[in-house]
């Protein structure tokens, strides 16, 4: 008896959270005029604001380069690159210190001196040298559009946002079966869960592609140094505190990037993001959320990697038994719902992927219909490990960074595809603050 009726309350539980989950998976989709209001305005070409983009890199030669070449054909008049390194990888400076030396007006260099380094460290090393109205991130790998700027200044001004959060997309899907399921992932997050998050007044940020008001950001003591999930940190710190959060997402306009090179790299990534919500939750400034809705999605957003962690687990436990263990009839039923919600959700999954190679660009074979609904099950036991070693190193008191390296895959496009958009010019001009009109 016990057993049944445990199985009946974890397979309801699994269920409703599966249902709650694809139901703000599908927010921007529910109507056309839910869709099109999650888009940038046309910038009204009035562009008042000055930006200061932090990019900090640590080990990135590789790809820095062309992300800084990238910023370099900004539309936008008025803007400065602060590249941050670290005093102890001269590799990545050097790639810093020779953009700097092409564009002096533009790009200038910023060392982070700390012993024990990571993202936030490094964010908040060059924020006393920010001078523009505006801080921006982004990363080391960020392939970002010339127009972005623009239209980021023209929504600032257009709604008096403290913050902007615009769109982000892995989008070498072609890579390997989990990469086809991570480029997914970011798009059902920046396309439309971010947009119901900010609707609701409690958003965790992105990790780039996210402007602040300088003054903001400055009087909530910028990044926590110790959080390894310092974008969610700030976005709920701002959210607690009422700042007003606009995001926005245009195909054309998103930053591109690149999905983990391996399976191990991804495990630890997704290590890092889980223990950062673990961290975030337990600072409890979510707390502060006026409302009680604000404060249940909350809780529920930065534990949702730990539930769809178990329910990777325990959807294929209730399956078994259901088949082989004796069972009432009521209570097999019961643990069926929670595959039927599984199955739904491979149906959107599948939907989704088609509009994601349509507004790319990207030619999506059979194949890769194929391994996305196959390597689903094997895609939910690696987070189901990620949120168990992300609890492991909280415990021991384990906060390294453990960094992601990239290569650029992003950067190539697979035979047959079209891109979206024309490709940058091959090689970079020298720039100064004159050529730029500031």
């Amino acid at each position: 008896m016990f057993i049944s009726v445990f199985i009946c309350v974890v397979s309801l539980a699994l269920f409703w959270m599966a249902a709650f989950t694809l139901w703000w998976q599908m927010h921007a989709w529910r109507t056309p005029e839910t869709l099109a209001s999650t888009r940038f305005d046309r910038p009204d070409g009035g562009g008042r604001l000055a930006f200061s983009l932090l990019l900090p890199a640590r080990h990135e030669q590789a790809v820095l380069e062309h992300t800084i070449e990238r910023l370099l054909e900004s539309s936008h008049r008025d803007y400065e690159i602060i590249v941050i390194v670290g005093h102890d990888d001269p590799g990545t400076a050097e790639v810093a210190e020779r953009a700097a030396a092409r564009a002096p007006g533009l790009v200038r260099v910023v060392t982070d001196h700390h012993e024990v380094k990571n993202k936030p460290k490094a964010l908040n090393t060059a924020l006393p040298h920010c001078r523009g109205d505006i801080v921006g991130v982004f990363d080391a790998e960020d392939q970002v559009h010339p127009e972005l700027l623009s239209h980021v200044d023209h929504a600032f001004r257009a709604t008096d946002a403290d913050v902007v959060q615009g769109g982000v997309q892995l989008i070498n899907f072609h890579s390997s079966w989990y990469s086809l399921r991570n480029c997914l992932e970011y798009f059902f997050w920046f396309r439309s869960r971010l947009h119901l998050h900010a609707e609701k007044g409690f958003i965790p940020l992105g990790g780039n592609t996210v402007f602040v008001r300088t003054e903001v950001l400055r009087e909530a003591g910028g990044w926590d140094p110790n959080c390894l999930a310092e974008d969610c940190d700030l976005g709920v710190r701002l959210s607690s505190v009422g700042k007003k959060v606009v995001v926005a997402y245009d195909s054309d306009m998103v930053t591109r990037e690149e999905t983990p090179g391996s399976l191990v790299s991804l495990l630890k990534q997704r290590t890092r993001w889980n223990q950062g919500f673990l961290q975030v939750y337990r600072k409890k400034d979510w707390q502060q959320l006026p409302g009680r809705g604000q404060r249940w999605l909350a809780r529920y957003t930065l534990m949702t990697p730990f539930m769809q962690a178990t329910s990777g687990v325990i959807i294929p436990v209730n399956f078994a038994v259901a088949v082989f263990l004796d069972v009432p009839v009521g209570v097999a039923i019961v643990t069926f719902l929670p595959m039927i919600t599984a199955m739904v959700t491979f149906v959107f999954e599948v939907v989704g992927l088609h509009d994601f190679g349509r507004q790319y660009g990207m030619r999506v074979r059979f194949v890769h219909y194929v391994k996305l609904v196959v390597g689903g099950p094997f895609y939910q036991v690696m987070l189901a490990g990620a949120a168990i070693r992300a609890v492991w190193r909280e415990q021991r008191g384990r906060n390294e960074w453990e960094l992601t390296s990239h290569t650029g895959a992003h950067l190539a496009t697979p035979s047959g595809d079209v891109p979206s958009r024309p490709s940058s010019p091959s090689s970079p001009k020298t720039l100064t603050r004159e050529d730029s009109q500031r």
